[in-house]
């Protein structure tokens, strides 16, 4: 597909994923971590404004002065910013000037796309969309997480729920130990923190071809896990404690049954789906309950061209670290990976919620431990 195609699909998709939105629904944020659709919208905006056209197309003017302020994310290079948490308190400007500055701004990337590009630009140009993908990721589960919060649970979508897949396959897949090579190696985009491609020595390992069941976790619930110290890491036992943690995100215990939040509103949990929105606290208990562990994300990158993902994010063994020879480019792209490698878990795959043609086996997401916001699940090893 050429650039400029896949530049128009992208920037299509985003508005198509708030096209079922009331304009109520375009601000708030319950949460600092969950942004509002309209921030989103803008941010992504602001990227190809930002790092593309004011610094490639002759005599662009950017479309407000006030924009590069409130819709920065972490770029410290580039300048202040509003504080993350405020992001719900900014409603001017209003919806209908942040999709005017979408149109703006893909004004100035048409014209753009008029000119003969350098190698660079198109590089830059295909991070630009990349981020858009993730944005839309986000875009998605911190709108669940807005009107999950809601009291009556209203439907985004009757076509979207994302929590009915069931597992395809059985079993487990068994791996040699040996020498293994992990990370991206070919010409297609990959994000920095995939590079380089470098050697791991692993034991011999089975790894799960099936993800985790709401129905097998609820027997971990059912046999006390929530309130079995002895399963938990300490981190997680006091995050449990002191957040009063008792299911997974969305589940509401509702005239004796399990019922959870879906985009297409609450349903009945069914036992025999994939089960979601699991912190990696959660994920580590139950693997510790069933005597078992989770795959490092080089176990389930050696194991990947087996099994069957793309449903759920999972939770890895692994901390977020850089590998062997990782550099940090220089300017606001140099802030887009390397400074979260701390404190922070591997997922690897992609889930319900990822763009198409985003995923592959060597991207790697990274959360705060505690986290249950996206679309994530458990595949155990042993």
């Amino acid at each position: 597909m050429h650039l400029k195609e896949k530049y128009n699909e992208v920037r299509s998709r985003t508005e198509a994923i708030c096209q079922p939105l009331q304009v109520e629904d375009y601000v708030p944020q319950p949460v600092p971590f969950a942004s509002p659709p309209k921030w989103h919208l803008a941010h992504s905006t602001w990227f190809f404004e930002e790092m593309i056209l004011k610094k490639h197309l002759e005599s662009y003017k950017e479309y407000h002065p006030d924009f590069g302020f409130l819709f920065n994310s972490y770029y410290n290079t580039i300048g202040e910013r509003t504080f993350r948490a405020d992001r719900g308190n900014i409603t001017r400007p209003g919806v209908s000037e942040v999709y005017a500055y979408r149109a703006y701004v893909d004004n100035g990337m048409a014209k753009l796309f008029e000119q003969e590009l350098s190698r660079e630009l198109k590089d830059l140009i295909e991070l630009g969309l990349n981020h858009e993908q993730q944005h839309q990721e986000l875009l998605i589960t911190d709108l669940k997480y807005t009107l999950g919060h809601n009291p009556i649970f209203p439907v985004y979508d009757e076509t979207q729920n994302l929590l009915a897949d069931h597992n395809k396959y059985s079993g487990w897949l068994p791996m040699e130990e040996g020498v293994y090579e992990i990370g991206h190696d070919n010409d297609a985009f990959c994000f920095d923190n995939e590079l380089n491609k470098h050697k791991v020595y692993l034991q011999a390992f089975e790894i799960a071809h099936t993800l985790v069941t709401n129905g097998e976790y609820m027997e971990f619930m059912e046999d006390g896990g929530y309130s079995r110290f002895d399963c938990w890491l300490d981190e997680g036992w006091a995050w449990l404690n002191e957040n009063k943690i008792t299911s997974p995100l969305y589940w509401h215990r509702i005239n004796g049954k399990w019922h959870y939040f879906t985009l297409a509103g609450l349903k009945e949990v069914d036992p025999d789906a994939i089960l979601g929105h699991i912190s990696y606290y959660e994920a580590q208990a139950y693997a510790s309950w069933k005597g078992l562990r989770l795959p490092t994300e080089f176990e389930w990158e050696a194991a990947s061209g087996f099994l069957d993902w793309g449903k759920r994010w999972e939770w890895t063994n692994s901390a977020y670290l850089p590998y062997p020879g990782f550099k940090t480019a220089e300017g606001a792209v140099g802030e887009y990976n390397g400074k979260f490698m701390i404190n922070q878990m591997v997922l690897r795959g992609a889930s319900v919620a990822t763009a198409p043609d985003h995923s592959r086996k060597t991207y790697r997401n990274f959360f705060h431990p505690h986290f249950q916001w996206q679309y994530s699940g458990i595949r155990l090893a042993k």
